[in-house]
């Protein structure tokens, strides 16, 4: 039936392209959905499965399959029973195509890459892979965007961003990914000058390029708007008021702005002073506020958007203590709440509950080390940088946790190493967790 479903299209004079938007699905569990971008289908670190069991035995969650790993601090990403990997492993950065439940390789993209990073953390990818339909999109270390088709891996157009917009090497490299919105790719570059100093210098400026839209079918370059220096934020996209707005967190603070045709209707400064600060967490859009967070300074921040403008709501500073200080984790909001790490170092970092509307502590835990959540059926799973996995319930009274492990393998050595530093990810009931060099997929909602 598939296939003549496809010959009718093709008579009808629909193009193959087209057509072969619907992948064949491999998974064979039905509940649940996909996760084919950072945070998931709704780009917020929120799962709308069911089923979660609010306990685990001594072990954790049973172990389904796991896959060592090359350098990189990127998780996967999931549709249609396809797992895509991506990391580097010697000098070549690579994409590898799994089968989502069982870890089968199906297919590998390579490319070579000479990433050097200038304070030594790795060489490998900070941005995951980005799924839409029979497309995938991969924004390297080094600022090369590859569109790949998803069924066998084969080029379809790249472009070299550092190149093309005259990148400065930032701090840690590339580490904004990419958002697919309408029939754009979304990019946060931050372009400079040609031939202008090195980021350490302080001095680099911006060229027009901080954000730019390119047509994701083709790679063709739409607009190109604001001279903010690149973060490590992702740009994020809502309906406010009856239209489509961006929100990109850059190096120097929030710009506001129309997707389709680049108007910017704001920047909203927002960045600690010192040279070596960065912007990580993505912006949290709830209706028309948007909370904005970082580790370096100055803290959190709520605006209330309107056309061309806003008004602040809240504001960290000098008058009142840091409400919230996330360093590379987003915030997850539900039900007037935030749930997120706060502190920039492993000792000082405090898991918190913060009241959305005014910044205030409703609790604080330490001593879990910097972590991630990802919510799911009245929960968070929380996975610290130390590896140590958490079944947290959603409560903003009291922290409540409800299971907690340290996966281990046969001989007994943790599966999941420092640095833990992705955010969980959950498809059709399996959990996926990576530690500095493994990928480990768990059982967390069992089937039917």
């Amino acid at each position: 039936m598939k296939t003549l479903g496809l010959l009718t299209l093709l008579l009808l004079g629909v193009p193959r392209s087209a057509a072969a938007q619907e992948l064949s699905d491999l998974g064979t569990r039905k509940a649940g959905s996909d996760w084919p971008c950072f945070l998931g289908p709704t780009h917020d670190g929120k799962s709308d499965e069911k089923g979660l069991v609010p306990r685990w035995p001594a072990e954790g969650p049973r172990i389904v399959w796991q896959r060592e790993l090359g350098d990189g601090y990127a998780i996967c990403s999931i549709a249609r029973g396809r797992l895509y990997q991506f990391d580097r492993v010697g000098n070549k950065a690579r994409l590898v195509c799994l089968k989502s439940e069982t870890g089968e390789e199906l297919w590998k993209f390579e490319y070579a890459n000479e990433y050097e990073d200038m304070y030594g953390y790795g060489p490998g990818p900070r941005c995951c892979p980005v799924l839409d339909g029979d497309r995938v999109y991969l924004f390297g270390v080094e600022g090369m965007l590859f569109c790949l088709n998803a069924a066998d891996g084969k080029k379809i157009w790249e472009k070299d961003t550092a190149k093309d917009f005259s990148v400065a090497q930032n701090f840690f490299g590339v580490g904004s990914t990419p958002l697919v919105e309408g029939d754009q790719l979304i990019v946060q570059v931050g372009g400079s000058p040609s031939g202008g100093p090195g980021i350490q210098s302080g001095e680099v400026k911006g060229a027009g390029s901080g954000i730019v839209a390119i047509d994701k079918k083709t790679g063709e370059l739409k607009y190109k708007i604001t001279d903010e220096l690149a973060s490590y934020a992702s740009p994020v996209a809502a309906t406010i008021g009856g239209r489509r707005w961006g929100f990109v967190f850059s190096r120097g603070g929030l710009v506001g702005f129309e997707p389709s045709t680049g108007k910017v209707d704001f920047h909203y400064p927002w960045r600690a002073p010192i040279l070596e600060s960065v912007n990580a967490a993505n912006p949290v859009v709830v209706d028309d506020y948007v909370l904005i967070s970082e580790a370096y300074g100055v803290g959190a921040s709520v605006l209330k958007v309107k056309p061309g403008g806003f008004d602040v709501v809240w504001r960290d500073g000098r008058k009142r203590d840091r409400s919230l200080m996330t360093h590379w984790n987003t915030p997850v909001h539900l039900d007037g709440y935030v749930y997120a790490s706060s502190g920039r170092h492993t000792a000082e970092a405090e898991l918190r509950c913060v009241e959305f509307s005014t910044g205030k502590i409703q609790w604080a835990v330490p001593r879990l080390t910097r972590s991630s959540l990802m919510y799911v059926d009245g929960h968070f799973v929380c996975l610290g940088e130390d590896g140590t996995l958490r079944l947290i319930k959603v409560n903003p009274q009291q922290y409540e946790e409800t299971a907690r492990v340290v996966l281990k393998s046969a001989d007994g050595e943790p599966l999941l190493k420092y640095p833990a530093w992705a955010a969980p990810v959950l498809s059709h009931g399996l959990l996926y967790v990576r530690g500095k060099d493994r990928l480990v997929c768990l059982d967390l909602i069992p089937a039917k």
